[in-house]
């Protein structure tokens, strides 16, 4: 007999499987960021002249180090975020916002490997794994009848909310590491 809508658990595939899929995104990213930063924002920096010369500074300034430092901060966002999920069966606003952004997020590589008509770090792992991932737990969570519902202010705001993440691990790891902001 199937569960009542509503009655269905959330399992940890849909909660900790958050915190999963973000690793292997993840490690794409490491592997490739620093070196592909290196090697491509000169040409970025004339082909997007309208792009201001402190995001491009700042963009070469990205060593390994702080991408590692920055990654692990994240991880601990992250795992916070699938814990919070797991233990409110999917029902957390915290784990639901971090799990929009993250679908978001693989949006958003894949609109930058389609604005320098090519690859960049994350796009692989994007319509193959990110994207994906995200809609299957929210299919999960809408059968199971936790979803919220979400406007395009709450997709705007997961958007935000990841970037934030983004913007506070790096500046935690530049910090870490003794770095001053630029």
């Amino acid at each position: 007999m199937r569960n009542a809508p509503g009655d269905e658990r959330i399992g940890a595939a849909a909660t900790f499987g958050l915190l999963a899929a973000w690793a292997l995104h993840d490690t794409e990213e490491l592997v490739a960021l620093p070196r592909w930063l290196r090697r491509n924002v000169p040409a970025l920096r004339e082909r997007f002249p309208a792009v201001p010369e402190a995001v491009w500074r700042r963009a070469e300034s990205v060593d390994e180090r702080e991408f590692a430092v920055a990654v692990a901060v994240m991880a601990a966002i992250v795992t916070a975020a699938s814990t919070a999920g797991r233990l409110t069966g999917g029902r957390s606003a915290f784990y639901q916002s971090a799990l929009n952004g993250f679908g978001l997020h693989g949006l958003v590589h894949l609109a930058q490997a389609a604005a320098v008509r090519g690859y960049t770090p994350g796009s692989a792992t994007s319509p193959l794994l990110v994207i994906p991932f995200t809609l299957w737990a929210r299919g999960r969570l809408r059968r199971a009848g936790v979803l919220r519902p979400t406007s395009p202010r709450d997709a705007a705001l997961g958007l935000a909310a990841a970037a934030a993440a983004t913007v506070a691990s790096h500046a935690v790891a530049r910090r870490v590491l003794g770095r001053r902001f630029r």
